[in-house]
């Protein structure tokens, strides 16, 4: 049956899609409310699996997922977990059904292949776009037509793994209007269905992975504070943990051949869900030797087995307040978003964590695609009056000389945003810049993730510190991002878009976080050496080449003093372990060739007036200053 009275002229509806691990929805807006529509099973949820059969056929769905235990190796399922990673990933490796491809080269190496017995292997984003080609399809049946979609993805998705998400949404055939985060979107259903403004946090445990956000909800204006979680952290771990000990009872193990596994996972899923409703739950299952098993579990039981988890989520709640600046006593109230969070053990720990009850009056395995399609209607409506305000969650910076990093966009800046900075050349006659795009919270470049390499050439050669490079870092909408980079004395330009060939593990979310916190003040101080050694570095070789030029205007004891205090850098440069003695010897070079440096001046201006007439004069004197200031002003210089 049509959910709308078709009319013909009416322009075609914007969607809302939750393109999730364990199950998608498609949403749209109907009367002013989000409305969730029929799948092909006839239900709003719709299982996130794609079948591949042996007569060409592909099914996505409820069809597919009775698949799991007959064909695993032809059938993929959550395939969220696999988006925009590298086939080398240890998250490939984890406990499940899926066979992988190996690589046959390092550019296939760079994304999971799924061999499902067909000639030509399938990506994570073919297997995407099939379950999103269905969602399009039972939207066009319902609403005779689909004007764009706005799709979901975890707030911790990096670059990777959106453009993952917005490849697939382009090879099913749909307008991707916007990449929502999904706690935003939750946060947007929120805020329009109850009208409120306050200070919330948004706890959202799926199939797959966690998110956590700090979200401000103020006069129509959604603002994040601050997001964290864990890309790798869901509904399927717990899975796992319980399949781990069913496939113990039933005497085998994770080497298991396929079909075991899947069966091992099917009957951990149908114990957890029934566990939400009963203290106790049991399945039959084949055991080795042929004989069936009874295995049951408890409730205490799985409370067990998830704690770890559930603390592994509480970790990035914890860090998401402290970054936002709150505490928990400070926020209005908890969202639970995902299927996971209605394990009864995930709410008490939730409210256990922030010292209240979570909400939950909107169907938390519904609520992202609702706020997904309300943004969608919005993008589609010119008297939308809702602004959202997404942010950075790791910082965007360039590596420096010497191996530091300009962070241009830091962390939890409100997107889209763009930024510049400005950065000279270090060595006379350098006709090229090297630049080095990273991602992360640490002081030096190699510490940091490497995003992109690009150079920037064809400069004409300048003395040190004349060229004048302007660099800017831009992030849309969608999270991704674009560099620039231009000469400003000679126009010439290069522009690339971020894509990063692969996408941040749970190790590496992890790490370059907590690594920023624990190596705060050692980070710190060897930047501060890496920036003394290549001021020290820069002040020996203006000098060196200052005494080739005019060392006739230096007394026979200030030359002594001169190439003393030189020494005296140069031992510092290349033997200090902290920056004091370097700025030291620094310090001390100024001060014994400040005079010679005045006569130095007074030399150049007096060969650059020679013969000249006032008005000339006063240009060179103009010109003289503004190369002073210049120098002053950008002090910075590139890789």
């Amino acid at each position: 049956m049509l959910l709308d009275i078709f009319d013909p002229k009416a322009a075609p509806r914007a969607i809302g899609i939750d393109l999730g691990t364990t199950n998608s929805i498609v949403a749209y807006v109907r009367d002013g409310a989000p409305a969730a529509l029929t799948t092909c099973d006839g239900a709003p949820l719709l299982p996130s699996v794609v079948h591949y059969a042996k007569s060409g056929a592909i099914m996505v769905g409820r069809a597919a997922k009775a698949q799991l235990t007959r064909e695993p190796e032809r059938t993929i399922a959550s395939v969220k977990r696999f988006m925009g990673r590298d086939a080398r990933d240890p998250e490939t490796k984890r406990l499940g059904a899926h066979r992988f491809a190996e690589p046959a080269n390092e550019a296939e190496a760079r994304s999971v292949r799924f061999d499902v017995g067909r000639p030509a292997n399938v990506t994570p984003v073919e297997v995407s776009a099939e379950i999103l080609k269905s969602l399009k399809q039972s939207a066009i049946d319902q609403l005779r037509g689909v004007g764009g979609a706005v799709i979901t993805v975890p707030a911790y998705f990096d670059d990777a793994q959106r453009q993952a998400t917005k490849d697939a949404g382009r090879l099913a055939g749909l307008e991707v209007l916007r990449l929502l985060n999904e706690p935003t979107a939750a946060a947007l259903a929120y805020g329009l269905d109850q009208k409120q403004n306050g200070l919330f946090a948004v706890y959202d445990l799926g199939g797959g992975t966690f998110d956590v956000t700090i979200l401000l909800l103020e006069d129509g204006v959604f603002q994040v504070k601050a997001s964290g979680g864990d890309s790798a952290l869901g509904g399927d771990d717990m899975d796992r943990a319980i399949a781990e000990g069913l496939l113990e009872q039933m005497g085998a193990s994770r080497e298991s051949p396929a079909e075991v596994v899947a069966l091992a996972l099917s009957a951990a899923r149908e114990l957890k869900h029934a566990l939400t409703d009963a203290p106790e739950a049991s399945i039959e299952l084949p055991a080795k030797g042929g004989h069936n098993i009874v295995a049951k579990l408890t409730r205490v039981q799985l409370d067990d087995l998830i704690l770890p988890l559930l603390e592994r989520t509480g970790k990035a709640c914890r860090r998401a307040l402290r970054d936002a600046g709150v505490e928990t006593k400070a926020l209005d109230g908890v969202i639970l978003v995902g299927g996971s969070t209605k394990v009864l053990r995930v709410q008490s720990y939730v409210a256990e964590l922030f010292g209240k009850p979570p909400r939950c009056e909107l169907d938390p395995e519904l609520v992202v695609a609702y706020g997904a399609a309300l943004q969608a209607d919005l993008l589609t409506r010119d008297d939308g009056d809702v602004l959202l305000l997404d942010v950075l969650p790791l910082s965007l910076g360039i590596e420096t000389m010497g191996g530091g990093v300009d962070k241009i966009l830091p962390r939890n800046t409100t997107i889209p945003t763009g930024a510049r900075a400005t950065f000279t050349t270090y060595a006379d006659n350098q006709t090229g810049f090297e630049l080095h795009v990273v991602q992360g919270e640490r002081e030096l470049a190699a510490d940091c993730r490497s995003l992109a390499r690009f150079s920037l050439r064809g400069i004409p050669p300048m003395p040190a510190g004349m060229a004048r490079l302007e660099v800017e870092l831009s992030v849309d909408e969608n999270s991704l991002l674009k560099v620039s980079a231009r000469e400003t004395t000679t126009g010439i330009s290069q522009e690339i878009a971020v894509q990063p060939s692969y996408g941040l593990t749970d190790d590496d979310v992890e790490r370059m976080l907590i690594e920023a916190l624990d190596f705060g003040e050692e980070d710190l101080e060897r930047r501060r050496l890496v920036e003394a050694r290549v001021e020290g570095e820069r002040l020996l070789l203006a000098t060196n080449k200052g005494l080739s030029a005019d060392a006739d205007l230096l007394e026979a004891s200030e030359r002594a003093a001169v190439d003393q205090a030189l020494a005296q850098l140069a031992s510092a440069i290349a033997s200090a372990t902290t920056a004091s003695p370097v700025q030291a010897a620094i310090d001390l070079l100024d001060h014994v060739t400040h005079d010679w440096a005045g006569r130095r001046m007074n030399r150049a201006v007096a060969q650059a007036i020679a013969g000249k007439s006032l008005n000339d004069i006063e240009k060179t004197v103009e010109h003289a200053a503004g190369v002073d200031a210049h120098v002053a002003r950008h002090r910075g210089d590139t890789a």
